[in-house]
């Protein structure tokens, strides 16, 4: 017996859930609701949206099931499902696309799978006002991070019997976060040669998701690509109500419904339970069920070729309805069925994520603040030479200045290097000594990032393509 935590959410989350829970009775799955009856569903009236109990239980049990919940806008808790992901590390968002029969689309024979990291990039939410004018985020690519959702996605393709996996990224613009998001996805591929591993920009990805949504298996993606991405591709298959979701860690895993809570329906009983019903598939695979999720799943199938649908689909089924259809069509649990789980396991102590590199200082990024244009720096302190001077991103020094409008925040970049050229290694005091330059001449430093390169990076010693 499998024991899972139900969080039933709020809105509409009780009606859908309570389906699930009928139809899994029904199938005579092996699964025991921790929370049934014990109030976790209830997510209210806590800092950040969620009892600790819940938490704790999801931590001993590994394994939830959740229903939609309603996140405050301008006030109140954060979003619960942003905090459990980052509490309970659950790295990978899972969202399959599948078409479904009686469900009218422009595509029929959708069948992908979106893998997202889901911890790092600009959702890690480090954000700053540089100056009144401009705010800054920052996008966080780790390779731990990089790597371990590559390796999610090569071993889920593998289990699944899938052929090819796609790596998403903006690597031509974002040459350094996305280009180690790409890097590290092919040092893992390398592990799989059996598997199709290929990289695609992301604005192409989605021009082809439209056009020709067929040739797509396996997606690994960034987490802010991957969250746009994924809702692209639930609108190829019908819509978030048919769009199904897990959140997977290395200890625990929560499968959710992705759409909305929904309360201007809710007790209307005419809710459709399809997104959280897909996504306890996923979690029957997830927990290596694999023949009772594709009963269950031909169960659903025959219902909607049958044409009872809900409202949101075109159908005139109620929730109970609906519901008691798909009931009607659960074939009788086959002989070993509940034998010999497969569940899929990626445990991070085994991946090589950590890279032993000589790392060295050649320069710095000076931020600073200058409301009367193009700020007057000093040229040199130390071995640090002005390279350059970018407003927005576009160099106004030195050469000739564009024609742009210049907001009130500096990138001004210093380089070490020889006669010759080649980069020369700084330490912390050289970088000291020119903010004290900077601040003498009256001029408002905001932050400085540090300029490095690594063991694999060292064949490149000019000074040159800043």
């Amino acid at each position: 017996m499998f024991k899972v935590v139900l969080i039933k959410g709020d809105g509409i989350g009780p009606e859908i859930s309570d389906a699930v829970v009928e139809i899994f009775d029904a199938a005579k799955v092996p699964v025991e609701w921790v929370g049934r009856q014990a109030g976790l569903s209830v997510i209210d009236k806590y800092p950040t949206g969620i009892p600790q109990e819940t938490l704790d239980a999801i931590e001993k049990y590994q394994v939830a099931l959740k229903g939609p919940t309603t996140t405050p806008v301008g006030t109140g808790h954060k979003s619960v499902n942003v905090t459990l992901r980052t509490t309970l590390e659950l790295f990978a968002n899972v969202r399959p696309a599948k078409s479904l029969p009686g469900v009218r689309t422009r595509f029929d024979n959708v069948d992908l799978i979106i893998v997202r990291e889901n911890i790092e990039d600009t959702y890690s939410g480090i954000e700053h006002h540089q100056t009144a004018s401009v705010a800054q985020g920052l996008k966080l690519i780790t390779r731990p991070g990089s790597i371990r959702i590559a390796k999610y996605a090569f071993e889920m393709a593998k289990l699944y019997g899938r052929k090819k996996v796609l790596a998403v990224h903006k690597a031509n613009i974002h040459k350094i976060t996305d280009g180690l998001f790409l890097k590290c996805f092919y040092e893992v591929a390398a592990d799989y040669p059996e598997i199709q591993s290929s990289d695609l920009i992301v604005d192409n990805t989605c021009m082809q998701l439209v056009t020709n949504p067929e040739r797509f298996d396996v997606l690994v993606l960034p987490n802010l690509y991957g969250d746009i991405v994924s809702d692209l591709c639930a609108g190829l298959v019908g819509g978030l109500g048919v769009a199904p979701g897990g959140n997977i860690g290395e200890f625990s895993a929560i499968f959710e419904s992705v759409h909305g809570s929904a309360p201007d329906i809710a007790g209307k009983g005419i809710a459709n339970p399809t997104a959280l019903l897909l996504s306890s598939f996923q979690m029957l695979q997830h927990l290596g069920l694999h023949k009772t999720k594709t009963r269950i799943e031909n169960a659903l199938i025959q219902t909607l070729k049958d044409g009872i649908k809900t409202g949101d689909l075109g159908g005139k089924a109620n929730t109970k309805e609906f519901t008691k259809a798909i009931i009607s069509n659960i074939d009788p649990v086959v002989e070993n069925e509940f034998n010999n789980p497969t569940p899929v396991r990626i445990t991070t102590s085994l991946l090589k994520t950590y890279k032993e590199v000589e790392e060295y200082c050649h320069g710095v990024d000076v931020f600073v603040e200058n409301p009367k244009g193009i700020p007057e720096m000093p040229e040199k302190a130390d071995h640090l030479k002005l390279k350059m001077i970018s407003n927005r991103g576009t160099k106004v020094y030195p050469g000739v200045i564009p024609k742009i409008w210049l907001v009130d925040h500096h990138r001004c970049r210093y380089v070490a290097a020889d006669e010759n050229g080649n980069y020369l290694n700084i330490g912390d005091e050289e970088i000291f000594d020119l903010i004290r330059e900077i601040s003498a001449a009256g001029i408002k430093w905001m932050h400085i990032e540090k300029l490095q390169l690594f063991d694999d990076e060292l064949g490149y010693t000019k000074a040159q393509g800043e």
